[in-house]
């Protein structure tokens, strides 16, 4: 089975279209949150994410924007555009966020992988050092799990002699690339297929990932997309300036 993996779209329907547009062959998607948030599209994400069908767990932003946490959890900038996403969206987009799932779920046929938005021990936890991600290889008995929440590409590892982080190395950071990485036997992995609306990681190109089950490799994905007009749908929409801004130098 190939399983397409988004996360962390965040309303940017520019970066969404690229990476399918740019996906190679896949059986199904699984979305690991935070569909909205951040981005003046949340309404075109939102439909865009149930036409594709799949799998999903909530994010933390799509629980602020569907009310069913407090937004006093949030930065300013980040309350700010879930209140203004919330006004944003549709009656029955708002009702499909608040039915989100909460993680970590499995998809039938993959019985050693599961897949959540934060942490496989809080579906809210930052995973972004080694040390973050100790707790969960070591207390959860699922081989792979498969998170978002970071904004960052790459993985955690049990094994000592792959230094207990990758993170995917490519050739430029203006076309799209690819890095292929076969999970060991025997190993527990935490695997972030990156952000595709919002990523942190210093790269600005929507990041996203593809795991082949039977060959056991993930394949990491950047492409770039529509920057200019994704930054100006945010000015346009009167959202705070800087949520356009960080989208170029990919923080």
């Amino acid at each position: 089975m190939r399983v397409l993996l988004l996360s962390d779209i965040h309303s940017n329907i520019e970066a969404l279209e690229a990476c399918l547009s740019a996906a190679p062959a896949y059986d199904l998607v699984m979305n690991l949150g935070d569909v909205v948030g951040y981005g003046a599209n949340p309404n075109e994400a939102v439909q865009r994410s149930r036409e594709l069908g799949g799998y999903i767990v909530r994010g933390n932003h799509d629980k602020a924007v569907a009310g069913l946490i407090d937004l006093g959890e949030f930065n300013p900038l980040a309350g700010m555009a879930a209140l203004w996403t919330r006004n944003k969206l549709t009656a029955e987009n708002l009702q499909w966020l608040r039915q989100l799932p909460q993680g970590p779920i499995q998809i039938p046929g993959l019985s050693d992988t599961q897949f959540v938005h934060g942490s496989p021990v809080d579906e809210d936890q930052y995973l972004v050092t080694s040390i973050d991600a100790l707790e969960s290889l070591l207390a959860v008995p699922m081989p792979v799990t498969f998170f978002g929440h970071s904004h960052v590409q790459g993985a955690f590892s049990s094994n000592p002699a792959e230094n207990g982080s990758l993170r995917p190395i490519y050739a430029s950071v203006g076309r799209a690339e690819s890095v292929d990485w076969a999970l060991e036997e025997g190993t527990h992995y935490l695997v972030n297929p990156g952000s595709v609306g919002q990523p942190r990681d210093g790269d600005w190109r929507a990041g996203f990932a593809i795991f082949d089950s039977q060959t056991k490799t993930v394949k990491f994905l950047r492409v770039p997309y529509d920057l200019k007009t994704a930054q100006e749908r945010i000015v346009a929409a009167n959202l705070p300036p800087r949520l356009a801004t960080r989208l170029a130098i990919g923080r």
